[in-house]
């Protein structure tokens, strides 16, 4: 009987804390854990006996790179419980508002997270010397995503604008067109990106998991829609409680996410390409058949791809919007009355959950949210079952970085599902 560890103290280039642990005896796997230790934060449980307008910006807070997607989806369950319709205008600068974070945080993953691990770099400022164009670029799209979300939002971090039924201050259109040479730009370095993810060596590697995305059928799924996935399901998000359950593990803090009657479930990128590739922009899709890469695809070290893709629907998206928009400001007074309401919607990192019970005078009586990370974490593990055994033959650091790799896949915020990563691997 033979023994060997593997610890990882710190995993860099993700958000939050945890661990994997394998136990291991004559090359077979006894116990795999990816810990989550990192304490719950109870954004649910002091969200009860707030009023509904104070929501919006107590969960933006729960992350910093997605604010705009939990202060929308908080903003959306809560129209729906007030039984509230927006206008066009409205869904089309939320619409913008989300997309602009997309690019911020696709570009922020690509560049400063996964690639260094694709082009052996410990970190994009280690890159800066052999690639400089490249980190140039980067910082060019992070920048224009930035400044998109400010504008919009009225600050880069934690908007302040959206309100339940619109905006308090609607974006003027020639602060709007001040964007279209950017984006213009902005496309040709998304394009850039899909040609650079595309030459990096991704590892073979395949499980054929269910993907769930939200999915409109005129457009591609970002703030509203049914939640459809590649095993067939297709709900109303109201029903979401119906088909998608969580349970308790002992060696997390997260809650494990999986459908009825199935198993684990993948969000995201790759989950939207899959699911919604028909909705792409045309120059999207030319990009893929350009790329070699081929959807729908279950392998996860993909997901660098389709966040590339996006980037370029994105850019074009955000041209249409703003080419066609002539904002003018609305009216976004509304009764209060009790109801429930529920809203799902497209965070960068996947489908992102609210529903609240309020009552007649706008108190918050239930609060349910579901990150992406936490609609993950369970398939993060199950990946880790299936790819360890490929790595374990490798030099200890060699398979050490492979599955970090797998859990980067993911761009998980381990602090908003609950928080990575240590590993250790025992042999006996």
């Amino acid at each position: 009987m033979s023994e060997r560890q593997i610890k990882v103290d710190y995993i860099a280039r993700v958000e939050g804390e945890g661990a994997l642990d394998i136990r291991i005896s004559d090359g077979e796997i006894l116990d795999l854990k990816l810990k989550i230790w990192e304490p719950p934060r109870f954004f649910q449980s002091f969200l009860v006996g707030r009023r509904f307008d104070e929501v919006p910006d107590m969960t933006a807070r729960i992350c910093g790179i997605c604010p705009v997607s939990y202060m929308m989806t908080s903003i959306e369950a809560i129209e729906d419980a007030f039984g509230i319709t927006v206008s066009q205008q409205t869904r089309d600068l939320r619409r913008l508002l989300a997309l602009s974070q997309w690019i911020q945080s696709h570009t922020l993953h690509v560049y400063m997270l996964a690639a260094p691990d694709f082009l052996g770099y410990e970190s994009v400022i280690a890159m800066v010397s052999d690639y400089p164009e490249v980190v140039k670029r980067a910082l060019r799209m992070k920048k224009l995503g930035n400044d998109l979300t400010r504008v919009i939002g009225g600050r880069e971090i934690n908007p302040v604008n959206p309100v339940v039924k619109g905006f308090s201050r609607v974006s003027a259109k020639s602060e709007l067109w001040g964007f279209i040479d950017r984006l213009k730009e902005g496309k040709e370095d998304a394009l850039e990106t899909v040609r650079l993810v595309s030459s990096l060596p991704i590892p073979d590697f395949n499980r054929k998991a269910e993907h769930l995305a939200v999915s409109h059928e005129s457009e591609y799924g970002v703030n509203y829609g049914k939640l459809v996935s590649t095993g067939g399901l297709n709900i109303s998000v109201k029903d979401y409680r119906k088909y998608i359950k969580e349970r308790q593990v002992p060696h997390s803090n997260t809650l494990h996410s999986y459908i009825e009657g199935r198993d684990s479930f993948l969000v995201g990128p790759l989950a939207r390409v899959n699911v919604n590739f028909d909705q792409l922009s045309p120059d999207a899709q030319k990009a893929v058949r350009e790329s070699g890469i081929s959807f729908p695809n279950f392998n996860p070290f993909v997901s660098i791809v389709a966040r590339a893709i996006e980037l370029v629907h994105s850019m074009d998206e955000c041209l249409e919007i703003i080419e066609r928009l002539d904002p003018k400001d609305e009216d976004v007074r509304f009764e209060v009355k009790a109801g429930e309401g529920w809203a799902a919607t497209e965070a960068p990192r996947g489908l992102l959950y609210h529903s609240y019970k309020i009552n007649s005078e706008g108190i918050i009586e239930k609060a349910d949210i579901v990150a992406p990370t936490s609609h993950n974490l369970y398939s993060m593990e199950n990946d880790l079952w299936q790819f360890v055994p490929t790595v374990l033959d490798l030099p200890l650091e060699e398979a050490t970085l492979k599955c970090e790799m797998i859990v980067r896949n993911y761009d998980p915020c381990i602090s908003c599902s609950c928080h990575f990563l240590k590993l250790n691997i025992r042999r006996e």
